[in-house]
């Protein structure tokens, strides 16, 4: 705390120089860039600062109590300079709050003040609202009356929201604050307000009161690792609270014209805060104060790290280290990316690609996506280095492929990248279950053999007594088909029993449906891998095959719901008994 002549000489140099003579506080806030960016002449970052100024210099000051707004006043100053008038009308006899912050000439002071108060109340606040935050180096008042007998710094880092105490002065700390005058700041204290009586010390009128934020605190010259610190000194808001006029003293007379407040510069020193990755601070699109940050950071305070710059986490820069964010590894692939912090921890990069593009995939955007594969003639940053599979829709098991090879996954019997093509041995079925059968294990004559009689083949239509005159009804769906010495065995799944006459009951599941190989030459039946059938027919024993034998006598028809609709209709008639009266015949 520096009072009387030398705070004078103090903050003279203070306000030219724009320095702080304090050792401490010169420690931390002599930083003056001589670049005006924040990259030196080779590219390289360094931290960066905003001017260091006034920055209550020509702000508005909000005041709760200007002298002369309910009609002139008089007010005395010392009894040998005589009184005034104050009239908040009259532009030459006001002093308005704007006098605060106006250019402090000494050879021509304006002055904001009081009416003279009463002993009840002498609560006056005035409040320095700063847009964003700042880092304050110093709170300086000087007076054009005599210095109050009490009075508080207060601080708010929220916009007015809370407060935290600055400072106190007070004749007697202890009655007024409930704080000693010897307080002293150390390790375990050092964002704790103290209270002084030294500003009382001559001269009583026209003298300065004068806060430093880090003079005395221990910590100050290592401020870039005393987060508390840095959050003591960073602000939005200042207020001053006067709250005892020192005319109350015995030797300044009775005159209670002299009890007033008079403020003729109210000033603080600082920076606008951006954390050490701007060196100015602008105005954006809608009106608001905000770093112009630098080094891939943003925010209103430069105190985040922009998008696509999320490798490691943000950090504030410091003289050693300019502590810049760095951008993803994304092979580009991708514009946005997220900070994972244990992969930082694990790694040493914590930058994890969000919304990879050009069909990739992977924490870096590094590998392709499933459904395509990487093309070994162009790098993985390349836009067309995933090629896709392409895999043939019939002849493949899923639309997936080796990533590496480009190598679809094949059914049996088919080959080919894409699996388009049957292997050497086998030929095509151009069915979607079995579209490649190896010809020695299913030698199934050809379908167009010219010397197949196929005279004996008569297509069986359905029809309600034909339904009625036959022992079952089964819906099936063919699996697989295997010829076995003059057969051609179906494997089938019966789906849906509609009626059964034999001695034991047909239950639905897997079972063998035995067809003569001359009529599946004929297509007599047609059945197609993988389809669904109506079978109706007799329950023909046949002494060798276990299963449903279709003979010329069953009927055959691929299911539809056509036919599911008449097949409900042949039951309905059925269970009514009325299955057999038509005057349709039926050759057995």
């Amino acid at each position: 705390m520096h009072t009387g002549i030398s705070l004078t000489a103090f903050l003279s140099v203070l306000f030219l120089l724009h320095e702080v003579s304090s050792k401490t506080v010169t420690m931390f806030y002599d930083q003056e860039i001589t670049s005006d960016t924040c990259y030196n002449r080779y590219g390289r970052p360094h931290r960066c600062l905003p001017e260091f100024k006034n920055i209550a210099y020509q702000q508005r000051i909000k005041v709760t109590h200007t002298c002369g707004q309910n009609g002139p006043t008089k007010f005395c100053k010392a009894s040998y300079e005589g009184c005034g008038i104050c009239d908040a009308k009259d532009p030459t006899l006001a002093h308005p709050p704007s006098h605060l912050t106006d250019l402090n000439n000494p050879s021509d002071l304006t002055c904001w003040q009081t009416d003279p108060l009463d002993s009840s109340n002498q609560n006056v606040t005035l409040t320095l609202s700063l847009e964003k935050q700042f880092d304050i180096t110093y709170i300086n008042l000087e007076f054009c009356s005599y210095r109050p007998d009490a009075m508080a710094i207060y601080k708010s880092n929220d916009f007015g929201r809370t407060w935290t105490p600055y400072q106190y002065y007070a004749d007697h700390c202890m009655h007024m604050f409930h704080k000693s005058t010897r307080g002293i700041v150390s390790h375990g204290n050092e964002v704790e307000a103290l209270c002084t009586d030294a500003h009382l010390l001559r001269p009583l009128r026209g003298g300065r009161i004068a806060f430093s934020t880090l003079e005395g605190r221990p910590s100050a010259p290592n401020i870039d690792a005393n987060e508390l610190l840095q959050d003591w000194v960073t602000a939005t808001d200042i207020k001053v609270v006067f709250m005892k006029i020192s005319g109350n003293r015995r030797h300044l007379g009775t005159n209670k014209d002299m009890l007033y407040y008079g403020v003729s510069d109210f000033s603080v020193g600082g920076r606008c805060k951006c954390n050490g990755h701007a060196s100015r601070c602008v105005k954006n699109h809608h009106g608001k104060l905000v770093c112009d940050c630098m080094h891939h950071t943003s925010g209103v305070n430069c105190d985040k790290c922009s998008a696509f710059y999320r490798d490691r986490p943000w950090m504030r820069a410091t003289a050693e280290v300019t502590n810049e964010c760095i951008a993803c590894n994304c092979s580009n692939h991708a514009k946005h990316c997220r900070f994972n912090p244990e992969l930082y921890r694990l790694e040493g990069h914590g930058g994890e690609c969000i919304r990879c593009r050009h069909n990739t995939a992977g924490r870096f955007c590094h590998y392709c996506k499933q459904g395509y594969y990487r093309d070994k003639g162009k790098d993985i940053t390349h836009r067309r280095a995933c090629i896709k599979c392409n895999c043939h829709p019939v002849g493949s098991r899923g639309k997936i492929c080796d990533q590496a090879t480009g190598e679809c996954p094949c059914k049996e019997g088919v080959t080919g990248r894409t699996c388009n093509d049957c292997k050497p041995g086998y030929r095509s079925t151009k069915t979607k279950a079995a579209p490649c059968l190896d010809v020695k294990r299913n030698d199934e004559p050809r379908k167009d053999a010219r010397n197949t009689d196929c005279k004996h083949c008569r297509p069986m239509q359905l029809s309600v007594t034909k339904y009625c005159k036959r022992d079952f009804g089964i819906r099936v769906k063919i699996l697989t088909r295997t010829h076995v010495r003059g057969w051609m065995k179906f494997t089938v799944e019966i789906e849906q029993v509609f009626k059964w006459t034999g001695e034991t009951r047909l239950r639905e599941g897997k079972k063998a449906v035995w067809v003569r190989t001359r009529d599946v030459k004929c297509s007599c039946p047609k059945f197609r891998l993988s389809r669904r059938y109506l079978i109706v027919g007799f329950n023909d024993i046949h002494e060798i095959q276990k299963g449903i034998v279709v003979s010329q006598r069953t009927v055959v028809t691929q299911w539809s719901e056509n036919i599911a609709r008449r097949v409900a209709k042949f039951q309905r008639r059925q269970k009514k008994g009325t299955c057999l009266s038509t005057n349709v015949e039926e050759n057995a």
